[in-house]
């Protein structure tokens, strides 16, 4: 999870985590890493298996605390730590553990020693004069990469230094050098500076390279390969075998007077054509001898395709019968003999016979097809072309790369000229290009607002560091702040906050240098505006992710607004209570909709919600009675749900959260209003409603076999309907009437049993357009139903 108020919930004492999570990803790993195929799969599975049992022993012996925005015993939270999915950390620092590539390097001239001293010489190193020197060389050519924020700390003493600020460098060394044995405070040296613009790129050259390193050829295609190379001659050498001991015509399907197959009334092919088996030439068993033997030597070595070896497959049924014949003559029987003739016409109709100019034009061409370049291949050609862009950034063009095979390459590669990069591994290239954000969604890079949460940084980090004049200043905090973004964010308990980037020493000695000037608000205001846009209308029926929120509240605060963003939160966290944002955004939400067909829809009564006092979290208690006047929020989304607060329970917990999301818009109608995107989003809500409901439809279709996917299926078709109803109830009647006809229309394309089970959420939508309320029975007895994605009981949409 993200963000958290402070805040303590007063109702008892703080819930403990229990080990099941860790031990069930320990579970699955565990089944990962002995019976996938994939050999870097199963390595990638045992590293996870050692980060889990890290995370449990830490739970076991209680050096690490789960929940807490500090959870490692003994250090500070500035360190950012390793964190595995969910939200636990395992102990480890990520700016510690083994040297780094550049570190040896840097160490070199060290004695010596071990790893933990060599990381505290380093530290000590830089703070010396020669070293300084290094680092506010580095400064001025902005030939550094931070991973970690804390790589930038010994840049901002280096530039403190520099500025005259000693007694600012002293103070910040007071802080961090007790770790200087086990973190690098240093950063990597680069040949190039990272450059950062408006553009942004999904991933720097570096990575795709890596990527493109790592592309096996598909193991479908090697098969095929092998049949084309191995099988079928042997397959083509055996037939022509058995056609020798026929007797008369070649066997073949009959045909009618147009060369059609012929049908006998039960539906088989007719053969017609000679017997084979009827005599043996000079030598064919010796030959066929060999041929098996053949066989059996390419099998010990070829086992990529299976099908020579099915039972059912022609080329299997004809070896069984020659080795029948080379050994046991006397069994083959009158029916074997058939279904040899059988395989032999079939053959002949599909292909003609071995040596016919027919079958050899169909095996030249299979051939051709067989040396065609694998993806592996392709992408060395690639790998080739990056090395000529600097390895930690974008690439503003990459049609040069993605171009055909040229003369040279063709050469160097034994391929073709001029023959086109696989679709599948420009692709990858894109990844790599560096445009503005609307370009990248428009050209299905950014598929998501996770993935867009990932480039963001890029942009926001220079917006906030536009306030410092100091041009290396503003580049160093930029940095720091790219890095700190790739921080995970850890499972967080009793509406704690996540770490602030103010709150690392580094940044707040440098903190008062930054200014956010009209000029910079302005640019973050209108960044913030483009952004909530693009993620509107690219991904209207998903909610605005959490790691996205970030970004818009890092945008908000430069730009000196006050939003109420509310983050998505997890079930199995959840404690009970809401922070007092929540509160806030839905006020926010019912100057924007009450009165509108969301409100009737969800049976909202923004009243009630305006007649709640802001409570701080520990005024709340469940255990105290209160009447529907002074209901708190907490309590109202319960009551709206129909439950209780039930602990540890998660279908009531996720019953809680979803009210809370329908009573806040779960952040549209903050961002709208926030924002002034009313006007500007004016003429796309119609589109946008239509693009919920067809991802709904498509998304309840998808079969899925496992009951846990099947609910989380559920949840987010909710969700997305809930957007679409907040994008209807904008429009004009006559546009809520066009949208309401067109979405009729198009359930009517749909199967005929998504219709029916999905026809009381239409009905119900279609009735809360009319005026009707959605609890009333008369609307329930008219068929309509309010879909949500919670239920304690089974879901009726199941």
């Amino acid at each position: 999870m993200t963000e958290r108020n402070p805040g303590q919930h007063d109702a008892g004492p703080s819930p403990q985590l229990s080990t099941g999570y860790p031990l069930l990803q320990i579970s699955k790993a565990l089944t990962t890493a002995e019976q996938h195929d994939d050999p870097s799969v199963r390595a990638k599975a045992q590293q996870k298996i050692q980060k889990w049992i890290a995370v449990l022993n830490g739970m076991v012996d209680g050096t690490l605390s789960v929940g807490s925005r500090t959870p490692v015993d003994g250090v500070p939270g500035w360190a950012t730590l390793e964190v595995v999915t969910g939200g636990f950390a395992t102990g480890q620092l990520l700016a510690g553990g083994p040297l780094l590539d550049h570190e040896v390097t840097l160490s070199a001239p060290l004695p010596p020693t071990a790893d933990r001293d060599k990381r505290r010489l380093l530290n000590r190193y830089f703070i010396t004069d020669e070293g300084l020197a290094n680092l506010q060389a580095l400064l001025q050519s902005s030939c550094y990469e931070i991973a970690v924020p804390e790589e930038g700390a010994l840049l901002v003493v280096a530039w403190l230094v520099q500025q005259g600020e000693v007694d600012g460098a002293r103070a910040l060394l007071s802080e961090v050098g007790a770790w200087f044995n086990r973190l690098r405070f240093y950063p990597m040296p680069m040949e190039h500076p990272r450059q950062f613009r408006a553009q942004v790129f999904l991933q720097d050259v570096g990575s795709t390279v890596k990527q493109l390193t790592q592309v096996q050829p598909n193991p479908h295609i090697l098969a095929q390969k092998e049949a084309i190379n191995i099988w079928i001659p042997l397959y083509d050498q055996l037939v022509s075998l058995f056609l020798e001991t026929v007797v008369g015509d070649v066997p073949d399907l009959q045909r009618g007077p147009e060369g059609q197959w012929v049908r006998s009334p039960d539906g088989k092919f007719p053969v017609v054509g000679g017997w084979p088996c009827q005599y043996y030439p000079q030598g064919w068993h010796s030959r066929t001898r060999i041929l098996l033997s053949e066989y059996q030597r390419q099998r010990q070595r070829h086992n990529r395709c299976g099908r020579p070896e099915r039972q059912k497959d022609s080329f299997c049924q004809l070896r069984g019968y020659a080795r029948q014949i080379l050994t046991a003559p006397q069994r083959l029987t009158g029916r074997d003999v058939g279904r040899i003739r059988l395989i032999l016409a079939r053959y002949v109709a599909k292909r003609g016979t071995p040596n016919s100019s027919r079958c050899r034009t169909k095996r030249d061409r299979q051939g051709a097809q067989a040396q065609a370049p694998t993806f592996k291949d392709m992408a060395k050609v690639i790998i080739q072309r990056l090395t000529a862009y600097p390895q930690n950034s974008g690439v503003d063009d990459i049609s040069p790369i993605v171009q055909p095979i040229d003369a040279a390459e063709a050469a160097r590669w034994q391929l073709d000229v001029g023959l086109p990069l696989p679709m599948r591994l420009q692709q990858k290239v894109t990844r790599c290009l560096r445009e503005s954000v609307d370009v990248l969604v428009h050209q299905r890079v950014i598929t998501s607002g996770e993935t867009l949460a990932r480039v963001l940084p890029q942009m926001t980090s220079e917006i906030r560091a536009a306030g410092i004049s100091d041009p290396q200043l503003r580049a160093l905090y930029a940095a720091i702040y790219r890095a700190f973004r790739q921080r995970r964010s850890l499972l967080l308990l009793n509406l704690e906050n996540q770490i602030q980037i103010e709150e690392l020493p580094w940044v707040a000695a440098i903190d008062r240098f930054r200014r956010d000037d009209l000029s910079s608000q302005e640019l973050a205001k209108q960044t913030l505006r483009d952004l909530t846009q693009l993620t509107l209308t690219a991904f209207p029926q998903t909610l605005v992710p959490n790691k996205l929120l970030q970004e818009m509240r890092a945008l908000a605060k430069t730009a000196a607004l006050d939003l109420p963003l509310v983050d998505e939160i997890a079930t199995d966290i959840f404690m009970g209570t809401f922070s007092p944002k929540f509160l806030k955004a839905a006020k926010a939400a019912g100057n924007l909709l009450e009165g509108t067909l969301y409100a009737r829809y969800y049976g909202i009564d923004y009243g009630q919600i305006r007649a709640i006092a802001t409570e701080l979290p520990n005024q709340r208690q469940w255990f105290q009675r209160s009447t529907p006047a002074n209901h708190s929020f907490d309590q109202l989304c319960a009551s709206r749900a129909g439950v209780t607060y039930g602990g540890w329970d998660a279908a009531i917990n996720g019953m809680i959260i979803e009210q809370q999301q329908i009573l806040t818009s779960q952040n549209l109608a903050v961002l709208l209003m926030g924002l002034d995107l009313s006007d500007t989003l004016d003429n796309q809500y119609p589109d946008l409603a239509q693009q919920c409901f067809k991802w709904v439809c498509k998304r309840l279709q998808i079969k899925v076999d496992h009951w846990h996917g099947r609910l989380i299926q559920l949840k987010n078709a909710a969700y997305a309907w809930r957007q679409m109803i907040f994008f209807l109830s904008l429009l004009s009647r006559q546009q809520g009437g066009d949208f309401l006809f067109w979405a009729e229309a198009y359930l009517h394309q749909q199967p005929t049993a998504f219709q029916h089970r999905f026809r009381p959420a239409v009905r119900g939508l279609v009735l809360a357009a009319a005026g009707c309320s959605l609890d009333d029975e008369a609307a329930q007895q008219l068929g309509g139903r309010r879909f949500l994605g919670w239920s304690k009981q089974r879901h009726w949409l199941l």
